[in-house]
């Protein structure tokens, strides 16, 4: 797809293409956010006990993990 530079291009081609813009969105299935935010919290919750940012890393199978300390003398 071609880059086009707005700033080159004439006020009812600017036009056009946000009334082309505004056609797409108009078509686009809407849903209420209580909603959504529902079935994300689902979402969430049904993956909690394989999470590893929500359940932790074990330390045997953490690649991270501290080998050992620093002493400053």
């Amino acid at each position: 797809m071609p880059v086009i530079n707005v700033e080159d291009l004439t006020d009812l081609d600017k036009a056009k293409m946000e009334v082309t813009q505004l056609k797409i969105e108009v078509k686009l299935e809407r849903a209420k956010v209580s909603k959504c935010c529902e079935e994300i919290s689902e979402y969430i919750q049904s993956g909690a006990d394989e999470d590893p940012l929500v359940k932790g890393i074990p330390e045997d199978k953490n690649p991270f993990k501290e080998k050992g300390g620093c002493v400053i003398c």
